[in-house]
């Protein structure tokens, strides 16, 4: 029994880009931050996470629904 538990919300670069209200992405793309995660450096998605939450996908409430099953199925709420 491990008290960690690791969820993948998994997201597209497209829809990262989309969703980057601080503009890091287009800040990147146009070389003034180095080694940004998707753009000059690789992204590594985990390994075996327990849970993945596809939010190209899954709209907000469905996620939040998987993830609160999944904590209910393992006990961790009721």
């Amino acid at each position: 029994n491990s008290d960690f538990i690791e969820i993948y919300c998994k997201a597209s670069l497209k829809t990262c880009e989309a969703r980057d209200v601080k503009g890091l992405y287009k800040r990147a793309r146009a070389g003034e931050i180095k080694n940004y995660t998707g753009i000059d450096s690789p992204y590594e998605p985990p390994e075996n996470p327990e849970l993945i939450i596809d939010t190209d996908k899954d709209t907000l409430n469905e996620s939040v629904s998987r993830i609160y099953s999944f904590l209910e199925r393992k006990e961790i709420i009721n």
